[in-house]
């Protein structure tokens, strides 16, 4: 069994995006920043109002899936299939945007604490203009596991194979098959786990630091970035001095084309016109409903 390396270091950035709310890109800062299936990474930290308070109002998506992961704080989701639901400190909410669907999300707090995150996941070309779906997940409902040498993971989707532990996380079944977990590891603490060796695989370390792979192979990741990984079928990964918070991400690669307009992802420029031309003509309504 072969542990994963650390193969690719990509520093998150600054930006803003919504109606101005401050976040951190890694995945997504463009074509060459993607690890397929996964489009984008944004991380929102923030403790002043000001930075988060404008929230994201309605906008528009079509062809892949969204994974709002929120750590602390309170955003309430609409979209204009009627679905409305709250997402809130611990939860997840997991959106399949499909074929079209337009949605907000709003803060519902004035102060305090907002951090999380949004994953775009891409669907294959023979679901993207299936329709648009939405799921909230409350922190109940989402496993937490603890491992050797006081390590945590929190399992959102897929099934991790961990220790002598198998925990299945509350989203199954899509195609791409994700396994997304939450890890806190403890200052030396180790870590390992079963990972499919055809699976693409990404971590991105939010507090902390993490060393990733074993001997003379293994690489640290800082706080702020993400770290593509390589070939192999174990995750071997250890704390930091400080500990380390992160999120994992691994999931069968599609490997399709991919184009992008904005919050549009398709596998052709004609399919990426036909979606501008369908939502200004607000088509997207019926098409999310047929």
């Amino acid at each position: 069994m072969a542990a994963r390396t650390l193969q690719q270091v990509i520093p998150g950035r600054a930006t803003s995006d919504g109606a101005g709310v401050r976040l951190r890109r890694s995945l997504g800062q463009g074509a060459h920043q993607r690890v397929d299936p996964f489009l984008m990474l944004d991380e929102f930290a923030a403790d002043d109002p000001d930075d988060y308070l404008a929230g994201f109002p309605a906008h528009p998506h079509r062809g892949f899936e969204t994974m709002t992961y929120m750590l602390e704080g309170h955003l309430r989701h609409e979209d204009h299939l009627g679905h409305r639901g709250e997402l809130l400190s611990g939860g997840v909410q997991w959106m399949t945007a499909g074929r079209g669907i337009v949605h907000s999300e709003m803060p519902q707090q004035e102060q305090g604490r907002m951090h999380g995150f949004q994953l775009w996941l891409n669907l294959p070309a023979a679901e993207k203009m299936k329709p648009a779906s939405y799921r909230d997940i409350p922190a109940a409902q989402i496993p937490t596991v603890t491992l050797a040498h006081g390590a945590r993971a929190r399992v959102i989707a897929g099934t991790l194979h961990s220790e002598a532990t198998v925990t299945a996380g509350p989203v199954q079944g899509v195609s791409t098959d994700p396994l997304i977990f939450d890890l806190l590891l403890p200052p030396g603490a180790a870590f390992t786990a079963s990972v499919a060796a055809e699976y693409a695989a990404c971590l991105y370390v939010y507090a902390g630091a993490v060393r990733v792979g074993e001997g003379a192979a293994a690489a640290d990741l800082d706080q702020g970035n993400a770290g593509v990984l390589g070939a192999g079928d174990r995750l071997v990964l250890q704390g930091g001095a400080a500990g380390a918070r992160l999120m994992a991400l691994i999931a069968r690669p599609l490997r399709e084309p991919v184009v992008q307009y904005g919050p549009f992802v398709m596998n052709t420029r004609a399919e990426i016109e036909q979606a501008i031309e369908d939502f200004t003509r607000g088509e997207f309504a019926s098409a999310a409903r047929g």
